[in-house]
């Protein structure tokens, strides 16, 4: 994902989350918000919590290849996608389903 999809600053993340527009389920809370740029910005978060800083990041890269081949680049969306626990206990296939099925919905109500 390149850096002028990415959303970097903390007020970035706060602005969307606390628009209080969300979608979860057992692996993802996903927040979105629209926004004026033409173009999709995805933030993504993983409590330190879930596992050493190896964990975390392999996460991280998973749902970016996922954002990568789920979400369109011409979308003008601020989206935040906070990773749960249950993000360890399904295998990359299932995770890429529900992060699907949660585009799907978000294209619902934003149209």
């Amino acid at each position: 994902m390149k850096r002028e999809f990415r959303l970097l600053k903390n007020y970035d993340f706060t602005k969307v989350i606390n628009r209080k527009q969300n979608f979860a389920n057992q692996s993802f809370v996903v927040y979105y918000q629209k926004n004026d740029q033409n173009k999709i910005r995805v933030g993504i978060s993983i409590s330190s919590k879930y596992g050493c800083a190896v964990e975390r990041n392999k996460a991280k890269r998973q749902v970016r290849e996922m954002v990568h081949d789920i979400f369109p680049t011409t979308l003008a969306l601020d989206i935040v996608i906070i990773i749960r626990k249950g993000f360890s206990k399904n295998d990359f296939s299932k995770n890429f389903e529900e992060l699907n099925r949660i585009y799907k919905k978000i294209l619902e109500k934003v149209d």
